[in-house]
């Protein structure tokens, strides 16, 4: 999987997903930020599907900002991630993955619930808080694009973590997580905006599958097992 993708993947279903020890007794979570979350969250849970448009950027040190713009629908285990450079699509037994820049579909198992899959949306994103290997606490209320965000911060316990916090901003009238920033130890950031949200949309039944022959000429690596 591509560089750009992979750090999709990993930044919002926040990747520092790893087991990790239990906090300090004195380390607790925010339970208005609890509150907050817990309320979208089940929001995000009553739709059966969801599309989003976002918007990726991503700064490094050193380098010029770049911005890269997708879409990602869901239903269920089934997935579809459309990018200017890539596709990835997955019915929730197989992952194929479109390379434009070398015209070829790589072709694995899915794994359901894992890092190739369920991370993919603010329904599965919101349910990660849930397990226990965060820290957050809301940080501060802002007027953004004319939308009052609230932002939750949350920091990891295992130490080792690639980020050193994430920042999640959350539209509380509307009910919906605004963006999602990453900031990483070697001074990277990564900004997540979901432009669009659309619930409960309906796809036809071959959209979470990828045919191969739509891509002339293209190299197929079938890789399960």
């Amino acid at each position: 999987m591509q560089k750009l993708v992979v750090l999709l993947f990993a930044m919002l279903p926040f990747s520092l997903i790893a087991q990790t020890p239990a906090p300090a007794p004195a380390e607790k979570n925010d339970p208005e930020a609890q509150k907050v979350l817990d309320k979208v969250r089940k929001k995000y849970e009553t739709w059966k599907t969801i599309e989003v448009g976002f918007s990726l950027s991503i700064e490094v040190p050193g380098q010029a900002k770049t911005t890269e713009k997708g879409t990602v629908a869901q239903s269920g285990d089934k997935f579809r991630l459309e990018m200017k450079d890539q596709t990835i699509v997955s019915d929730g037994k197989t992952t194929w993955v479109y390379v434009r820049k070398n015209n070829e579909v790589q072709i694995t198992d899915a794994e359901p619930g894992g890092e190739n899959g369920a991370f993919l949306t603010p329904r599965d994103l919101l349910r990660r808080y849930q397990k226990g290997d965060f820290l957050y606490a809301i940080t501060d209320k802002v007027t953004e694009g004319g939308k009052q965000l609230t932002l939750i911060e949350f920091k990891p316990k295992d130490r080792k973590s690639e980020y050193s916090k994430l920042r999640v901003a959350i539209d509380e009238k509307a009910g919906q997580i605004a963006y999602i920033r990453a900031f990483a130890r070697d001074g990277s950031r990564y900004t997540f905006s979901l432009t669009r949200q659309t619930p409960n949309k309906t796809f036809t039944g071959n959209y979470f599958q990828m045919d191969t022959k739509q891509y002339p000429g293209a190299r197929v690596e079938d890789l399960r097992m």
